[in-house]
């Protein structure tokens, strides 16, 4: 075979005697290249350096490496990032190593981690909240309305109920403040007959909300206190709907001319809101209806006049209706359940 590759050529050759190139060349192979590929096939084997095999000219010495390491192990850079190090010391008129360099030392001794003297946040509990009637959970939140000029802002305090979806109480004034937000807090508790050790209040964590004077006031009322984890929107999620409802609502201005322009809409929304709209979230039932109430009343005539429709010509149904229900359960971050393990 060899003496034909060498006269017509290896692929030429191959051709005329049906036989592949990589044969060929596995043929052709020294014995002990063979055998060491062959071996290396089955099992992995990890190249170990050979006792006598030269260092690279251009690595640090041991005593070097020790030097470097002992200088990020100090009390000075023990809580310096290499690159910080390796900065100071060029300030200084020293250069040791490369920062790459000093990465590699610090990965032999596997202490690389964050080394940077950085304030530990702690870890924050994720607030699970549950209602299944209405003064279980109230939440509350501050937004920001556009006043007349740039720059000049109203600030709306909204107290929600999130199992009725019904605005218990608000506020509107030129400032946000933990005083007002006080005044609302307790004003909106008494107005709705709280006792002690009914409710619970969750807010965000802004001033007025972790301030200490309505942690005291809560406490006075016998209302348990909530907060959302930090950077968490999912956490006040009602009130969040609840000003893009009002912020979306078709007669919301870009500006409001005044203070009192601003309280005037905010009065007409707001009742609109609690006793004429059909919430999605609620059976499409007004919030007044569930929060005094009402909601059972009202779906059994809903109920009634769907059955007369049914009756009436029933083939315009595919099933025999029923008008939504009631959710039985509202959740601020509902747990999850725990997979069922399979039985063995």
């Amino acid at each position: 075979m060899g003496e034909v590759a060498e006269q017509v050529g290896v692929q030429a050759a191959c051709l005329a005697l049906g036989v592949s190139r990589a044969t060929l060349y596995r043929h052709q192979e020294p014995p002990k290249q063979k055998q060491r590929r062959d071996q290396s096939l089955l099992v992995p084997v990890a190249r170990v350096p050979a006792p006598s095999e030269p260092t690279s000219p251009l690595a640090l010495s041991p005593e070097e490496q020790q030097r470097v390491l002992a200088l990020l192990q100090s009390e000075r850079f023990m809580d310096q990032s290499p690159r910080q190090v390796w900065a100071r010391l060029l300030d200084e008129g020293e250069y040791l190593c490369s920062v790459r360099t000093m990465y590699r030392l610090l990965e032999r001794e596997e202490q690389v981690r964050e080394r940077r003297n950085q304030l530990r946040h702690p870890a924050y509990k994720k607030p699970e909240l549950l209602a299944t009637r209405p003064k279980q959970v109230w939440s509350w939140d501050i937004t920001k309305l556009r006043g007349p000029l740039k720059g000049c802002y109203y600030y709306l305090y909204v107290i929600l109920d999130i199992y009725s979806r019904y605005v218990v109480g608000w506020l509107l004034a030129e400032k946000e403040c933990q005083t007002l937000a006080e005044h609302l807090i307790r004003e909106t508790c008494q107005n709705q007959g709280i006792l002690d050790d009914q409710l619970t209040l969750h807010a965000d964590r802004g001033a007025p909300m972790t301030s200490k004077s309505v942690a005291g006031l809560l406490v006075d009322l016998g209302v348990e206190q909530s907060h959302s984890r930090p950077h968490v929107s999912d956490d006040n999620p009602y009130s969040e709907s609840q000003f893009k409802t009002l912020k979306y609502c078709p007669d919301f201005p870009d500006r409001f001319g005044s203070l009192a322009d601003a309280r005037s809409f905010c009065s007409r929304f707001f009742g609109w809101y609690n006793s004429e709209h059909h919430h999605t979230g609620i059976a499409l039932l007004t919030p007044e209806m569930v929060h005094y109430g009402q909601a059972e009343a009202v779906l059994q005539a809903r109920r009634l006049t769907l059955e007369r429709a049914y009756t009436a010509h029933p083939e315009r149904f595919h099933r025999r209706p029923e008008p939504p229900a009631l959710p039985e359960a509202v959740w601020i971050n509902a747990p999850k359940s725990e997979p069922v393990q399979p039985q063995t």
